[in-house]
């Protein structure tokens, strides 16, 4: 008997990431879902700017490249342009909540009806770990050498929590893959985001607190240790909005 296979709605395609990056985990759960949902032929994928730039490499399913921050806006348009594809994007924490900000908040204001998959893994790390929109206080990165301060660069972005203030957000969630229950509780987010979509309910997101070894200068093993010691204090999982649970709205 079969117990453990590589999803078909994931190419073999050797990752680019670096050790111990948590991408690669992320990237088989999304395959996973499209392969449970039986959405592989039908979805598009949009991948930005950052350390995802070569996800259309990763999944057999058709993908387009989007300007840095502009995910939402293409998937807006591919969306509109042809609503019975289901379309995600795969965006950063520097990639979502720094440039593409508005983009962001706007397709959920609109309540566009796409999924986004938002890796927060605190830091920007294809461009040598500059501080991001979510960088913990007192975290230090090439841009806050003496770590983050509340007074001079503002506190963390809380994205989720922010996003499920809008009306035409209908499923946002947060959870993160440092452990076998967070992976599994991340692969029934994810899967439940994409059945939002396709249900017609509106935005959907998972955030998902993630790993960058390389930039924050640990071990693989430290990394995760880190995230949770750090990161989920400040970023606490959960849902945070359903619009549709057991009938009723959250």
């Amino acid at each position: 008997m079969v117990v453990f296979k590589k999803p078909h709605a994931l190419s073999d395609t050797p990752f680019h990431y670096c050790p111990g990056c948590t991408h690669g985990i992320v990237h088989r759960l999304v395959a996973e879902a499209l392969d449970d949902l039986g959405l592989e032929n039908d979805t598009i994928g949009i991948a930005p700017v950052g350390c995802s730039v070569f996800a259309y490499n990763y999944f057999n399913c058709d993908m387009i490249q989007a300007p840095h921050g502009r995910a939402p806006a293409v998937a807006t348009g591919v969306k509109r342009a042809d609503p019975s594809k289901t379309v995600f994007t795969y965006q950063g924490d520097g990639d979502l909540a720094a440039i593409g900000t508005a983009e962001t908040i706007h397709v959920g204001a609109r309540g566009e009806n796409i999924t986004i998959i938002f890796i927060n893994n605190c830091i920007y790390g294809m461009t040598g770990g500059q501080m991001a929109p979510t960088t913990l206080i007192g975290q230090v990165t090439t841009t806050s050498p003496y770590g983050r301060t509340k007074n001079i660069q503002g506190s963390p972005i809380k994205v989720c929590e922010m996003l499920s203030t809008l009306d035409g957000v209908a499923y946002a969630e947060r959870v993160a893959v440092d452990n076998v229950k967070g992976v599994l509780s991340a692969k029934k987010a994810i899967k439940k985001a994409f059945e939002t979509q396709t249900k017609g309910l509106g935005l959907s997101i998972v955030e998902v607190l993630s790993t960058c070894p390389t930039n924050w200068g640990l071990s693989p093993v430290k990394s995760l240790e880190w995230l949770g010691e750090n990161m989920m204090p400040y970023y606490p999982l959960g849902v945070y909005k359903d619009f549709y649970k057991k009938g009723k709205q959250v």
